[in-house]
């Protein structure tokens, strides 16, 4: 059962032990990571060479996504940009893909109400949509590897936490594409979870000579708690000594389950794979844990899925708020978003 987190058990093994029989099975699918190397080598030179269509958005535009899958913390990263934006005054549109469930496009629409949130595979099509709604800059979650629109910024997202997988393609590591790629990238974004400061430092210069713009280092924290219904706000002090559940559909668990481990609290795991759609068993037993645990944790992105249908009888889940502390980089990061908008200064 996915409860018991047995796929993503599964995948840390392949993607991070040393151990002979995890890199004996990274062997077996080296030729299969091999044919994704190749794939997204041939895909990035028709693009760079013309040979395929892109696409001029109507709006100046910020793009934001990462090398490697899931985890890195790019939702959040396009939320605060969209909400620097909002905060000089500006309507930033927010374009995504759109996964089944629509958990990140609610995520972004509860973060920032004001924002014009458009889920749609085909971004050409949605920033089309948020311009007839209103949007007057574009910001473009999960879109690093999006190589046939045009975008004014273009951030590369890399957590701190990769370092410890291995730098093979998908399936056998976790990598989209190399390092080489960040030559599309005008910043960069070194994201810490569970990482230390000084690895995500570290991690920033090394790339740093890659990238021919900013590199800012921020650190993902849970620090505050809040309740999926009431909004009460609990410290993360608080749950120590408690029994918690730190239930999650999300990309990189561990991180949330250490961030849930380093409150104090005595933590049961339960993860199913990211973008999950929950039933009504999944309801029904995370119903269950919370009348046997002091809590049940979730992650913002769940809450979304949830809110609508947890039992009115049953003790309500506190949500795990992220918060943004930008260690390195900060002003500099912003300087660039301000120049993608400043012909919107002369309007």
């Amino acid at each position: 059962m996915g409860r018991r987190g047995r796929t993503h058990r599964l995948i840390r093994w392949l993607w991070t032990s040393r151990r002979i029989d995890a890199r004996l099975a990274r062997l077996l699918l080296l030729p299969a990571s091999g044919l994704w190397r190749a794939m997204m080598a041939v895909r990035a030179a028709t693009y760079a060479k013309g040979w395929a269509k892109v696409h001029d958005l109507p709006l100046p535009s910020v793009a934001v996504g990462n090398l490697t899958v899931g985890g890195s913390g790019k939702t959040p990263i396009a939320g605060w940009i969209a909400a620097y934006y909002a905060s000089i005054g500006l309507t930033p549109g927010i374009l995504l893909r759109g996964y089944r469930g629509g958990d990140e496009a609610e995520v972004h629409r509860q973060a920032l109400p004001g924002a014009r949130v458009v889920a749609d595979p085909d971004r050409a099509a949605g920033a089309a949509l948020a311009l007839a709604q209103g949007a007057q800059v574009l910001v473009l979650d999960d879109a690093f590897q999006r190589l046939d629109v045009r975008r004014d910024l273009n951030i590369a997202v890399v957590s701190a936490e990769t370092t410890h997988a291995v730098r093979w393609s998908l399936p056998a590591g976790p990598w989209r594409e190399g390092v080489p790629a960040l030559r599309r990238a005008d910043a960069l974004v070194v994201t810490r979870k569970r990482a230390d400061a000084a690895s995500a430092l570290a991690l920033a210069h090394d790339l740093a000579p890659r990238i021919r713009g900013p590199v800012a280092v921020v650190h993902l924290a849970v620090t505050r708690y809040a309740g999926m219904l009431s909004g009460r706000q609990v410290g993360a002090t608080e749950l120590a000594g408690t029994r918690v559940v730190a239930a999650s559909a999300i990309a990189d668990p561990e991180a949330f389950i250490a961030q849930t481990k380093a409150t104090g609290a005595a933590v049961q795991v339960a993860t199913w794979r990211d973008h999950h759609v929950f039933r009504d068993e999944d309801v029904a037993w995370l119903a269950q844990a919370a009348r046997k645990a002091d809590w049940v944790i979730i992650t913002q992105k769940d809450a979304v899925k949830l809110r609508d249908r947890w039992p009115a009888s049953v003790p309500e889940p506190l949500v795990a708020v992220l918060d943004l502390e930008w260690e390195e980089g900060q002003e500099a990061l912003v300087r660039a978003l301000h120049a993608v908008i400043a012909p919107l200064d002369h309007l």
